[in-house]
């Protein structure tokens, strides 16, 4: 089976305007990608869930294979990903790339998507509308990048 990973990242600089589709970006703890429109805010947010989010390839071919037009971009979620169930990471700590983040919430589908988008885009996205993240650890992600869960330390490990 392939590894889970990076299949698209992409910026949204501003609200209800389309994304722009990248190799790589920034990412910063506390604030996000860099050139994202909550990135961009004056302060760093305090709901760490806006720092990143993500949705699987799959859930957005889902959309697509049910007959309504829905592409990669089309989420405005930041990172795509490939080959992983997003749904169980919540408060589980896992890396994408270099990058160390948190689990923090379902992402789930909203009337403003389908409203940007195409009718019938919520309910196709129901329990599958990705993960909103917290940035632990910053660092550059890019497509292709694996994703993994972090492994946790062993409890009572002695240090001697």
């Amino acid at each position: 089976m392939a590894q889970a990973h990076v299949a698209a990242i992409f910026i949204y600089p501003e609200e209800s305007k389309p994304g722009r589709s990248v190799d790589a970006a920034v990412a910063i703890e506390g604030r996000g990608l860099q050139g994202d429109r909550y990135f961009a805010a004056d302060d760093p947010h305090e709901d760490p869930g806006h720092d990143l989010t993500l949705i699987e390839a799959e859930a957005i071919e889902g959309v697509a294979a049910g007959g309504i037009p829905f592409e990669l971009g089309d989420s405005r979620r930041n990172v795509v990903t490939r080959g992983i169930d997003l749904n169980a990471l919540v408060d589980t700590t896992f890396r994408v790339g270099n990058v160390e983040c948190r689990g923090v919430r379902l992402n789930h589908p909203c009337a403003h998507l389908e409203s940007l988008t195409q009718p019938g885009v919520l309910r196709a996205l129901v329990d599958h509308g990705g993960l909103r993240a917290a940035i632990v650890k910053g660092g550059e992600i890019r497509v292709g990048d694996t994703i993994a869960v972090a492994t946790p330390e062993p409890s009572g490990a002695s240090t001697r």
